[in-house]
């Protein structure tokens, strides 16, 4: 059950040198790609790393935190905005055939013209970046249009950068769940050397590491004490 799995899953801060299998997190990180993203452009890229060489090089660039450092394996969740055209081709071909074969006929020319339009203009205008001119153009256009008619505003390029990255998180959040599910246990990790990850991992000037989640089986002391959440009622709001 979801509320099982859920509760099960906590930061490991310390793993044991138990190892667990490369092909289940593989496919763990199949599941994750089920996870919803923006417009489903899939702007990420997964870099699962089990060579004890590399972990070793991943965990010093992770702060030598001890979960980074007891880790079986690891998983850098990469955001690639720079690849927005390409993934906007892909989807569009698929959307093409997509609308052909689950469409009404009478409908179909419509719908594949409406695609086109948001994948092929849109979404290039949307995801390029151009020393943040462009996105102050869009900015400007969406606070423009708001004054008509409900329009988003979050616009600008560094708008669009953080829209990758919470897509991006999905991605990974969605993973630890898989994991949890196959038993194994995670810890999501934001204090690393960005810079010496995307050297590790000969990643482009256009990529950007979200988050490095390491992987392995739980030691009792890998668990720091009780969870903590703030009372529900401070952060629920509902109106009637």
């Amino acid at each position: 059950m979801l509320k099982d799995i859920l509760n099960f899953r906590r930061a490991v801060r310390y793993y044991a040198p138990t190892p667990i299998s490369e092909e289940k997190v593989r496919e763990c990180l199949k599941l994750a790609t089920l996870a919803p993203t923006s417009s489903n452009m899939q702007l990420y890229e997964l870099y699962h790393i089990t060579d004890r060489a590399l972990l070793e090089k991943l965990a010093h660039a992770c702060l030598d935190q001890r979960t980074a450092t007891t880790a079986q394996q690891m998983v850098v969740f990469v955001t690639r905005q720079d690849k927005h055209r390409a993934h906007a081709r892909a989807i569009l071909e698929f959307e093409r055939g997509n609308v052909q074969r689950n469409s009404p006929p009478e409908r179909q020319a419509k719908r594949i013209k409406d695609k086109e339009a948001y994948y092929s203009k849109l979404m290039p205008f949307v995801y390029s970046r151009f020393f943040g001119l462009l996105g102050l153009f869009r900015k400007a256009f969406g606070v423009v249009t708001s004054w008509f008619r409900p329009m988003m505003q979050q616009l600008s390029e560094g708008d669009i950068r953080v829209s990758v990255h919470k897509s991006c998180g999905l991605v990974a959040q969605t993973f630890m769940l898989a994991m949890a599910e196959e038993g194994y246990d995670t810890c999501p990790l934001e204090g690393y050397d960005s810079r010496r990850i995307k050297k590790l991992l000969h990643l482009p000037c256009g990529a950007e590491v979200n988050m490095v989640i390491t992987c392995g089986l739980r030691e009792q002391r890998g668990i720091w004490g009780e969870r903590f959440r703030l009372p529900f009622e401070e952060v629920y709001r509902h109106n009637d």
